[in-house]
């Protein structure tokens, strides 16, 4: 039930993209969604790896075969093109319990669903390795070119992708919302939505347009990564862009869907704080260092202890109730897409 019921926060705004496509697809506003045992494919998605937003189109920027599995949609086809979501995942990897589960429960429903995998792409290291060395615009790049991958399936609907991504991936999720990241990767359609699960709130944007798109943030109270503080001030400023932004909290801890263990990440940077400025170039409010490498960015993210990761704290029927309740709601939130 706890999984259900996360299931129904984003199926709050994603029911628009479905109720608004040409496929025949539902989400079950309960968020008790079915499965179904859909393989998925590993499909060819060129990508690059740029270090920051300053570096995307550069003549040094290294070429990179993204790690993409999709999932289509049942029902879907040619004369009935589904609706789309990309799935990024977050400091811990694809996990079959969260990525996994999502793709075959939306894809059951009429969803067509990619999960990429930016670490498997670049081989980052290990956990605070990787987070230094693949960045948050690698992740972008492979959404946006996930996205046109999708847009040249004739199963999917293009004009109905949306983003959703997990901690790290929530983070690259909010980030692709902004007019400027449009602009610098120049996908023929910006995304639908975007859906952030307990992504932390560490940078803000300078000019803080977006592309009006809808947009959902959802995080437990009990998470030690999540500073309320900072993500009030974040939805100030894609508000003041222009989207909808949504927010959703409960009663649990980070990551509260990967799974039924509980356990402790190394680490976290919760306590970082970063400007984007309008030429793509990334500061450190803390240190005032410029993002331009590795090097600069190991001392600027300043990790914190590790946090413990787990489930819902408040029953869970009480999580799916308060849940469930909201997706009617967030179905009409875009249903002018």
């Amino acid at each position: 039930m706890g999984l259900r019921a996360m299931a129904a926060g984003f199926g709050m705004l994603l029911g628009a993209l479905v109720a608004a496509s040409p496929a025949s697809a539902v989400l079950d506003p309960s968020g008790d969604w079915p499965s179904a045992p859909i393989s998925g494919e590993r499909v060819d998605v060129d990508s690059t790896s740029p270090f920051g937003l300053a570096d995307v189109g550069g003549e040094d920027v290294p070429a990179t075969q993204a790690v993409v599995t999709f999932y289509p949609a049942v029902g879907a086809s040619a004369q009935e093109p589904a609706p789309a979501v990309i799935l990024l995942h977050g400091a811990g990897g694809v996990s079959r319990a969260r990525e996994g589960r999502y793709a075959q429960e939306l894809a059951a429903q009429g969803v067509a669903v990619a999960v990429i995998d930016i670490f498997r792409a670049r081989d980052g290291g290990g956990f605070i390795q990787r987070l230094i060395a693949v960045t948050e615009t690698m992740a972008l790049a492979d959404a946006f070119a996930t996205l046109q991958y999708l847009d040249a399936r004739p199963d999917v609907d293009a004009s109905r992708v949306a983003l959703m991504g997990f901690s790290y991936g929530g983070m690259s999720s909010i980030y692709a919302a902004y007019q400027q990241v449009v602009d610098v990767f120049q996908p023929r359609l910006p995304f639908a939505a975007h859906v952030s699960f307990y992504g932390p709130c560490v940078a803000r944007f300078e000019d803080p347009t977006t592309t009006g798109a809808p947009i959902l943030k959802l995080w437990g109270d009990r998470d030690a990564i999540m500073d309320p503080v900072a993500c009030d001030a974040l939805v100030e400023d894609l508000e003041r862009g222009g989207s909808d932004v949504g927010v959703k909290r409960y009663d649990a801890m980070h990551r509260w869907d990967g799974g039924s263990r509980r356990w402790r990440a190394p680490a976290h940077i919760a306590d970082c704080r970063f400007t984007v400025d309008t030429d793509g170039t990334v500061r450190d409010d803390n240190s005032f260092f410029t993002m331009t490498g590795p090097a600069m960015r190991a001392p600027a993210a300043s990790f914190g202890q590790g946090i413990a990761l787990g489930r819902f704290g408040s029953p869970p029927k009480r999580q799916a109730a308060s849940m469930g309740s909201s997706v009617s709601i967030g179905f009409r939130a875009i249903a002018g897409i």
